[in-house]
């Protein structure tokens, strides 16, 4: 999408067969330009014809044309769409201006049926028009994951500083055990000096104690052998009380959860998919109410009454125009183009209205459809969720037999060799007895020290790698635990920008309509309004946090009282400047003013012309180009600077 900076050169626009326009070309430069005119001089075509070089899809094909066109020049660059009838569609094709248009619908393109101008009108509940372009869903989603992120950062730190209380009982193991190491070595030496002694003083037998003392380390290595399976068998005992714990927690886990999460989950599937259905039923229901609205409004605008029979032969053999004939000056009695029969021209205006009426009747009801479908979606997501815990708390409990099968399997093995190693200890132990002799009692009894102490040594070292190799895992992460908290840091951060993202959006529509209400009330002067303004409320009932914005208009007395009023008894003039005005504040929160360059209006007649000069000076402050249609009295009040665009 492109960047709306000031710009300063004109845009141009070529259109041809759209609305009411066979084609024209005209430059719209900085700043107002005012579309002045009588009714049906294709004021609103071109303002739709502008939205549609943008990007939106709200302007529709000439009757009798099964292609059109807009093209626009702006800032050097040019958009082109073109709109093709196909069947009872038309189809859109090209690059807007604006990749997602949806916003500047909302709050940009102000013409009369613009949802956010009749929603603050008409009193509908202004919080979901604000929030319509925000996907709130998204955003709690990113929060979930965020919080889930930082949950697990916390586990991780709290698992290292535990371990880390842990290192100087460990720091002061180690330093034990090297003593330890330390004197039995040289234990070890001293008697190795008493063996070497010893042996010079035997001068016979050697062949009987060289076969001693391979004995002896053979019953060494036995023994310590014997020792490791021993803490083999030790660890693989503790890691099988470890499982069985784990697994104790899971079943408490899974007792909690229901046997069928689910439900009747496929009822609540096809319920779900009849909303979906209603749902898209219903925006087809207002997508086509929208485009006969519009259609009929650009046909009464544009005088475009020439019927399919022979009307236009009619008009000729009267010597008339076919649109003197529709249209009588005085009783503006027209031809019908849908039933071909005379009609008063309020008739179908009024006909226009209550095609409005159903379309907002559609639009509560899809309102309602909405809420219900993503009530019923939440239910099925919390009742997935169950199911997906109960699934793998079964799956882990599946694996944790396995595991405790496989341990138990392992601890028979090691169980068996331990046996076979302890009857092969007392048997190396009986030949060193039978070995031993009166000449070599001394020898041998040195030997057997130095063998045991040999064996304590072996041991100690594996312990001491044991709690050396514990410590620098330690240390390792506490050196990591420095990154985990700047991340956590980071995460905090970021699930504070998305926690207050909606609050945020909230509050400054707030309080921009309400700063630019108060402006514009005391810019036109409307005699006993006081204040309108918008409150911004929690809703009791919403687990959530959900709000929703409360309208309030204050009125004075002529004694000079204050009292609350309501939007209804406002007058035609007052909602539209209301509605106008929460428009804008849309505009501006969503930052429009950065991103889309034009502001369109039009249908202001129920303001009267001053009001309307001051609106139009209001609003040409927030947007590059602001494109106003008005009646030719109305532009009267305008100021002379502004641009004025007089025949399309």
């Amino acid at each position: 999408m492109a960047t709306s900076e000031q710009l300063t050169d004109s845009a141009h626009f070529s259109v041809e067969n759209i609305g009411g326009i066979d084609q024209t070309e005209i430059d719209i430069p900085p700043g107002v330009t005012v579309l002045t005119g009588k009714n049906a001089t294709n004021r609103t075509s071109f303002l739709r014809s502008i939205m549609c070089a943008m990007g939106s899809q709200r302007a529709s094909l000439k009757g009798d044309a099964d292609e059109g066109r807009v093209e626009m020049t702006l800032d050097g660059d040019t958009y082109e769409r073109t709109l093709k009838r196909v069947g009872d569609d038309v189809t859109f094709e090209g690059d807007g201006y604006l990749d997602d248009p949806e916003v500047a619908d909302l709050f940009a393109f102000l013409l009369e049926t613009n949802d956010a101008r009749q929603a603050a009108a008409r009193g509908d509940q202004l919080r979901d028009v604000i929030m319509r372009p925000v996907d709130v869903d998204a955003i709690r989603a990113e929060i979930r994951r965020l919080e889930t992120e930082k949950g697990d950062i916390n586990d991780e730190l709290a698992n290292i500083e535990s371990r880390k209380r842990d290192l100087p009982q460990l720091e002061q193991r180690r330093n034990t055990l090297r003593e330890k190491i330390e004197d039995k070595r040289e234990e070890l030496a001293e008697l190795e000096d008493e063996i070497d002694d010893s042996s010079r003083d035997v001068e016979q037998g050697r062949k009987e104690q060289a076969e001693l003392e391979e004995k002896l380390q053979e019953l060494r290595q036995t023994r310590s052998e014997l020792e490791t399976i021993r803490r083999k068998i030790e660890r693989q005992e503790e890691s099988i009380s470890s499982l069985k714990r784990e697994r104790s927690d899971l079943e408490s886990d899974l007792d909690d959860l229901p046997e069928t999460p689910m439900g009747d989950h496929r009822d609540l599937e096809s319920e779900i998919d009849r909303l979906r259905t209603e749902r898209q039923d219903l925006n087809t229901e207002i997508n086509e109410l929208r485009s006969l609205i519009q259609y009929n409004e650009e046909r009464l605008e544009a005088e475009d009454y020439e019927l399919l029979q022979d009307g236009g032969a009619a008009a000729e053999e009267s010597g008339g125009s076919l649109t003197d004939q529709l249209v009588d000056s005085d009783s503006e009695t027209v031809v019908c183009w849908t039933c071909g029969s005379s009609v008063e021209r309020e008739q179908i205006e009024s006909t226009i209205d209550r095609l409005k009426s159903l379309r907002t009747e559609k639009v509560d009801a899809l309102n309602d459809v909405k809420s219900q479908l993503e009530e019923l979606k939440q239910e099925q997501r919390e009742a997935t969720k169950k199911q997906r815990r109960r699934t793998e708390i079964e799956r882990k409990l599946d694996d944790i037999e396995a595991e405790l099968d496989r341990r138990d399997e392992q601890i028979d093995a090691l169980k068996a060799n331990r046996e076979g190693l302890t009857d092969e200890v007392e048997s190396l132990e009986s030949e060193v007895e039978s070995l031993e002799s009166a000449d070599f009692d001394e020898i041998l009894t040195l030997h057997k020290e130095a063998n045991q102490l040999e064996f304590e040594i072996d041991s100690l070292e594996s312990d001491l790698d044991d709690v050396t190799s514990e410590i620098e895992e330690i240390e390792a992460d506490v050196e990591r635990a420095d990154d985990l908290r700047e991340q956590r840091t980071e995460l905090v951060d970021e699930l504070t920008d998305q926690r207050t993202k909606i609050d945020q959006i909230e509050a400054e529509a707030v309080d921009s309509f309400n700063e630019h209400m108060e402006s514009i009330l005391d810019l036109l002067g409307y005699e006993n309004i006081e204040r309108i303004w918008i409150e911004r409320i929690e809703d009791a009932g919403s687990t959530n946090g959900q709000t929703r914005f409360e309208l309030h208009i204050v009125r004075t007395t002529e004694n000079g009282a204050a009292y609350e009023d309501t939007i209804d008894h406002l007058s035609e003039s007052e909602r539209e400047v209301t509605g106008l005005i929460f428009a804008l504040a849309g505009y501006l929160v969503h930052d429009l003013h950065e991103s889309v360059p034009f502001m369109v209006l039009d249908s202001l007649e129920a303001i009267d012309s001053d009001r309307i000069a001051a609106l139009v000076e209001y609003f040409a402050d927030y947007a590059d180009f602001l494109v106003v249609a008005l009646l030719p009295e109305d532009a009267q009040a305008l100021d002379d600077r502004f641009t004025r665009v007089t025949s399309i």
